[in-house]
């Protein structure tokens, strides 16, 4: 998929529209618009990383599998961030999967050409530590918030996270998936989504979630959302595509 006029001069993906134009086009011969489709696999625990990847408005996990099978997430990219984060960090393999949760198009680099420019020390190394910090953040808090806090609590922050990925309040996500990505039973889930259902604050239906009542979801979610959020905008100076009201 080769990139078009717009897409070169105007990047979806906000880490790459966060750099001086001069270091951007720098980039552009070596991106390549690409399809990211539904539980597509970008990379696998051990395998090296060949290609980082910044999504413009898909959404990709971040997974931790166990050797019982069992999963949990412990990241999840969409526009305001990149995928293949371990060759910044001077390696090329990791413990987790990278696996396209909702489709949608990227940016694709190898990720060789990827480190020699990051490696220059300019305006994308500053960027990318700066969001290497706010993905410690949001990995940290999330592994607190997945031990001290109430499921309910915890699916409201997922889906308002997911929300603010897409801009929309409407999105393709099953029970089972999502009970795969907060490392819980689905009928926990079940049980949690019943009780959101019930409050007029989302619906769900056939495979489809559509926030109903934004206000009341983010005071039904616990404070890790607020957190990782305001530390997002603190370090990089965008929110995760949170939308307006």
């Amino acid at each position: 998929m080769s990139l078009n006029k717009n897409a070169l001069e105007q990047p979806a993906n906000k880490l790459l529209a966060a750099l001086p134009v001069s270091d951007y086009q720098r980039l552009i011969p070596h991106l390549k618009l690409v399809q990211l489709s539904t539980r597509q696999i970008l990379y696998d625990p051990g395998e090296p990383i060949a290609q980082v990847y910044f999504p413009n408005k898909a959404v990709v996990s971040i997974v931790t599998t166990m050797e019982d099978g069992s999963t949990v997430e412990v990241g999840l990219v969409s526009k305001e961030g990149m995928v293949g984060m371990p060759v910044i960090l001077g390696d090329n393999t990791t413990t987790t999967t990278a696996s396209v949760q909702i489709p949608g198009v990227g940016m694709q680099m190898d990720a060789d050409i990827f480190i020699s420019e990051f490696n220059r020390g300019t305006a994308l190394q500053s960027v990318l530590l700066r969001y290497v910090q706010a993905v410690y953040t949001q990995i940290a808090q999330g592994s607190a918030c997945n031990r001290l806090h109430k499921l309910e609590g915890r699916l409201a922050r997922w889906l308002l996270t997911v929300s603010d990925r897409l801009e929309s309040d409407e999105f393709p996500l099953t029970q089972e998936f999502i009970s795969q990505m907060l490392g819980v039973r689905r009928a926990g889930v079940t049980e949690a989504a019943n009780i959101l259902s019930e409050a007029g604050i989302i619906s769900y239906h056939r495979g489809q979630i559509n926030i109903l009542n934004r206000e009341a979801l983010e005071k039904t979610s616990c404070e890790c959302y607020q957190i990782i959020e305001d530390e997002f905008v603190r370090l990089l100076g965008l929110l995760p595509n949170k939308r307006q009201k």
